[in-house]
């Protein structure tokens, strides 16, 4: 456990749902609010660092940020629109997905930069963009293919399947996971982690003076990577074991205690 308290950091970044957003009263805890507002006054950068869509964030565009690093770090830009990074997943993936979802009737997201489309809507589905609190997108029109310029896919398959239809079907892409329910697929070498050095290349931040906090398992790459990784009182047992520290859940004040815990906040 990583205790130091008033570590030099200069950037923060954080997951959204089941982090800065409670995805129980399906909004951020005024205490977070109110963390992010020091840490901003301090001189800290503070960085979004989700699975979303770049325009998938009303739900926080009430909040300040120096940064979004989204689809899981496939695609970063800076508040004032400057794009850093930008990976489409291999068009032989999306391909392939599509070709295979005809066939086993598996259901999937394609999340493009200004669009998402979806496979079918099936419960899991509905259930998905019921969860993040979003209006469930337009059907996939596959008389006119886009398998370019894909960032993401949601694609509604059960753990103990994710190996092996990750090796059958998208041999060119990563995925990970914060639910049962589905996981996230990003083109291969992409992680949270890849977005967190962009922005320290950026920003010109030594990766000894960053924090990270999540709870799901695309936030592990990028908790091991910082110099601090914090994992929400919420998350899941792999992710706490790979950060340097546990805090409340994000419904018990978990992101101001931890920043008040290393002195951050004073």
């Amino acid at each position: 456990m990583n205790s130091a308290k008033n570590p030099n950091i200069k950037a923060v970044f954080f997951d959204i749902d089941g982090t800065l957003f409670s995805l129980k009263t399906k909004s951020v805890p005024e205490s977070t609010q109110n963390a992010l507002k020091i840490l901003r006054k301090k001189g800290i950068k503070v960085i979004i660092a989700t699975g979303r869509s770049i325009n998938d964030l009303h739900h926080i565009n009430h909040l300040e940020f120096d940064g979004f690093l989204t689809f899981n770090g496939g695609y970063c830009m800076t508040v004032d629109g400057k794009v850093l990074f930008r990976q489409a997943i291999h068009s032989e993936d999306i391909k392939n997905l599509i070709i295979y979802s005809e066939k086993s009737a598996i259901g999937f997201s394609l999340m493009y930069e200004d669009k998402v489309r979806i496979s079918h809507r099936s419960p899991q589905v509905l259930e998905l963009y019921e969860h993040v609190n979003l209006p469930v997108p337009p059907l996939y029109n596959k008389e006119i293919p886009d398998f370019e310029n894909v960032l993401q896919v949601n694609v509604f398959i059960g753990p103990e399947s994710e190996d092996s239809f990750m090796q059958e079907v998208m041999p060119n892409s990563l995925s990970s996971r914060w639910t049962p329910l589905f996981a996230d697929v990003n083109p291969g070498g992409i992680s949270k982690q890849n977005g967190v050095q962009q922005f320290c290349n950026y920003f010109d931040i030594d990766i000894s003076e960053t924090m990270a906090f999540g709870d799901g398992g695309n936030d592990i790459s990028m908790l091991k990577f910082v110099k601090i990784g914090v994992a929400m009182g919420n998350a899941g047992d792999n992710v706490k074991e790979a950060a340097d520290f546990v805090t409340d859940g994000v419904d018990d004040n978990g992101v101001e205690s931890a920043l008040i815990h290393f002195g951050m906040l004073d």
